[in-house]
């Protein structure tokens, strides 16, 4: 199997040829004592630690049976992106998520695609995750996922270059931006060097477009929305970057039981009194928003806020009901999806993809499980799915009779050949596979910041990126590029920008 790192030509590493864009990085890295960077690497874990950068791990328990919370490893290495490839990549994805939020409004509103026979109906209507209780609501811009997280992996092509692929869209509460963020403020402290001689595409304004974008999808007769950010609460695993988004935005963080409807429209419950709410940027899922339409015993939404959405009195971000694009039974048809809306070829590949809803795709995958990645196309977090050539034959069969029960519950994929990065572990600098979250925002326009959040596999061989299952990050560097196209490396000016945000943050944050 061809194999593609980011940094070196050709594995293993001793004597490899370095590729462009890293050179100017190798040489300031082979000048790093081993004991310096594992110096370094101590100080951002007890950084981290202070700040609370954790990830609470379900069903995880320490000794004495309470739940765990978990630092997020994070790698001294950056995980470096030429101006080109994202530029591409850029395109690529507002292509997709364009595509896949008209997709969204149509299946609620004309659907076209169904009637076209696109894709076929009972895929749309018999989803977990499709909200009847949409159709026909009317949403500012016709935008359904305003916050996207786009899972892309490269891979080597039969040349043995490397690919860019869509692994996954995440579209309803896609998490990890907050360690995007930290990510690069950790770097540009432990690091400031490396910002002087190397052009990177600040990530720091993020929240400040995070914002824009919540405000643009306001009611359109609000002058001046009141935005806040919704979470399930402390115990949920992503508490952290729920609370740190809203302090980088400035909003208030509220749960549930702080928001009230009257006469259909929300309200925040204030010491100076109710105040209206325009926009909610919600971190709870569908099922839990409100006791009323959905889950009758949830604490953890607002009863009659389906109301005030529906009267268009209020705007819920992401929108109820987008996680019908983002199932996994979905996915192989988003190709289909960006010719049907836009006219176009797709940008970014999809990853090849059986359904084993199809009599054909069930034969081959139970016949060559032991060499695919079969997931449930519910799963989420690593979970529900099984990587053959790392299964035994034991677990191979247990899950084949769990796709005969239930074939449409599950999609089969090639074993991509991640590409791998080099990873700072405990033995040295080794190659390590990983993938990439960009986060794209959609409100009146669609926009990002480059690069986005690399996740990394940990353990030698693993495949898997998860944090939930011991999977670290990085920080992602877009080389930024001149007015000839070419990077511009040792230009002064990026890191004084964001070191001045990066202190600003630090000071409210301590």
């Amino acid at each position: 199997m061809h194999k593609f790192d980011e940094m070196y030509e050709q594995l293993p590493y001793q004597g490899a040829a370095i590729r462009n864009h890293y050179k100017r990085y190798d040489q300031w890295l082979a000048k790093q004592p081993p004991e310096v960077m594992r110096s370094r690497r101590e100080e951002a874990e007890m950084i981290f630690r202070r700040v609370g950068i954790t990830f609470a791990v379900y069903g995880a328990k320490d000794e004495d049976g309470s739940g765990t919370e978990r630092l997020i490893p994070f790698d001294l290495l950056p995980r470096i992106i030429p101006a080109h490839e994202w530029e591409r990549m850029e395109k690529g994805l507002v292509q997709r998520v364009t595509a896949l939020n008209r997709f969204i409004h149509d299946v609620y509103h004309e659907q076209e695609i169904i009637k076209a026979g696109v894709i076929p109906s009972d895929q749309i209507f018999n989803n977990a995750q499709y909200r009847p209780e949409m159709v026909g609501v009317k949403v500012p811009n016709d935008v359904y996922s305003h916050i996207s997280g786009i899972d892309i992996v490269r891979a080597p092509d039969a040349s043995g270059n490397g690919e860019y692929y869509v692994l996954e869209d995440n579209l309803r509460v896609p998490s990890g931006v907050s360690y995007m963020l930290e990510n690069r403020k950790m770097m540009m402290r432990l690091f400031p060097d490396l910002f002087s001689q190397n052009r990177v595409a600040p990530v720091a304004h993020y929240p400040d477009l995070l914002l824009e974008t919540l405000r643009a999808s306001a009611p359109p007769a609000t002058a001046e929305p009141t935005v806040v950010v919704l979470t399930p609460g402390m115990y949920n695993s992503a508490y952290f970057e729920h609370a740190f988004l809203a302090q980088q935005m400035g909003v208030e963080l509220v749960e549930g039981q702080d928001l009230f409807v009257k006469d259909d429209f929300v309200y925040m419950r204030t010491t100076r009194g109710p105040r209206r709410v325009d926009v909610i940027y919600r971190r709870v899922d569908d099922d839990f928003l409100d006791p009323e339409v959905f889950r009758p015993t949830s604490t953890l939404g607002c009863a009659g806020l389906m109301r005030a959405y529906r009267e268009g009195n209020v705007v819920i971000c992401n929108a109820v009901g987008t996680g019908v694009a983002d199932d996994k039974s979905i996915y192989p048809y988003v190709p289909k999806m960006i010719e049907f809306y836009l006219g176009e070829q797709p940008i970014l590949k999809n990853v090849p993809t059986w359904m084993c809803r199809n009599k054909d795709d069930l034969d081959y995958t139970l016949a060559h499980m032991k060499d695919l990645v079969v997931k449930e196309v519910h799963g989420a977090g690593g979970y529900g799915m099984l990587i053959g050539p790392a299964a035994t034959q034991a677990e191979i069969e247990d899950f084949k009779k769990a796709v005969i029960a239930k074939p449409d519950g599950y999609i089969a994929q090639p074993t991509l050949s991640l590409s791998t990065s080099p990873t700072f572990v405990e033995s040295g600098i080794a190659p390590r596979h990983i993938d990439l979250r960009p986060f794209v925002l959609s409100g009146k326009e669609v926009q990002m910041v480059p690069g986005g959040l690399t996740r990394v596999a940990l353990k030698e061989g693993s495949l898997v990126v998860n944090s939930s299952q011991g999977g670290g990050t990085k920080d992602t560097w877009v080389l930024e590029a001149d007015r000839r196209g070419k990077p511009r490396n040792g230009e002064p000016g990026q890191a004084e920008t964001e070191t001045r945000t990066q202190t600003q943050t630090q000071t409210q944050s301590s």
